[in-house]
């Protein structure tokens, strides 16, 4: 993998090896002198002329100072005062996200196809009358005539990327649990439930775990139980040949999607109470899925 992974890098540290200011490279000071893929994608990158000033980067800095230590005593008052738990009993279920404030909602990212000209679906996140989370709107399979998109339709809402204070990216470390549980009043559509696991290089944070959320519809709860064990790899949109179980150690965020084929086109609804985890001991399968060896020449290892 590491080998792989240097072999990609290899090609973009040459490019940059007939610059002057490669010689400049230290660990002290902040360059620009080697490449870095943007996690936003080439057409960010476009835009690189519009970096802030070092300046206006101080000023949103101080912005944020106050949320940031206030962020950070919370953090010390919890490692104070909580107590490590020592046993995951059964049937008790931990909220991880909790969809009842409209703060909490607000900290959630909606996207859908039209925000990249890649369609006319339409979706939000907000409080629903009952006083819970609601993701909603209107996807569509409409294809821009613009001769380059094939296929559309999709809308996403997706959690914020684990973080502490001070901007520390972090993992949510979920090794205690083996089965996610969620409170939800749907439409009757199937929704993609999304289990991202971004890693430290780029050829891995499009790396995703899913399993398909069946909803009833109807004006009743349901609470539904996955295991962690069915939830499948795929990489940009892509399930890979070669899977593995999901790094519980290594999660960055959830998210939900909703696509439109055939006749699904129109109106939907997902209400969401909570999300949850829970330890089941009756539940000892390790991966649903099966794990052959392939040759090294047919999949990447």
């Amino acid at each position: 993998m590491a080998s792989t992974i240097f072999q990609r890098a290899l090609p973009r540290l040459l490019s940059h090896s007939r610059r002057e200011t490669w010689k400049t490279f230290n660990t002290t000071a902040v360059n620009y002198d080697v490449w870095e893929r943007s996690r936003k994608g080439t057409q960010y990158e476009q835009h690189t002329a519009d970096r802030l000033s070092r300046k206006d980067h101080i000023l949103n800095g101080l912005k944020m100072l106050k949320s940031e230590i206030k962020l950070w005593q919370e953090e010390v008052k919890e490692h104070l005062t909580m107590d490590p738990i020592l046993a995951y009993r059964p049937g008790e279920v931990d909220i991880a996200y909790q969809f009842t404030t409209k703060e909490e909602i607000e900290k959630w990212v909606v996207t859908a196809d039209s925000d990249h000209g890649q369609g006319f679906s339409s979706a939000a996140f907000d409080l629903s009358p009952a006083g819970y989370g609601l993701f909603h709107g209107n996807v569509r399979s409409d294809v821009p005539k613009d001769g380059r998109i094939k296929r559309a339709g999709y809308c996403n809402v997706k959690s914020p990327k684990a973080m502490k204070s001070f901007k520390r990216e972090i993992y949510l470390d979920w090794q205690p649990y083996n089965t996610l549980i969620l409170k939800i009043r749907g439409d009757g559509r199937n929704y993609l439930i999304n289990i991202h696991t971004d890693g430290y290089f780029d050829i891995l944070w499009n790396d995703i775990y899913h399993y398909v959320l069946y909803t009833r519809g109807g004006p009743h709860w349901q609470i539904a139980k996955i295991p962690f064990s069915k939830f499948f790899l795929s990489s940009k949109g892509r399930i890979q040949d070669k899977q593995a179980p999901i790094p519980l150690n290594k999660i960055t965020s959830v998210s939900f999607s909703v696509g439109a084929k055939g006749d699904s086109d129109g109106p939907f609804n997902l209400e969401i109470d909570y999300i949850g985890l829970e330890f089941d001991p009756n539940h000892v399968e390790k991966f649903a899925y099966e794990m052959y060896k392939m040759p090294k020449y047919i999949v990447g290892v």
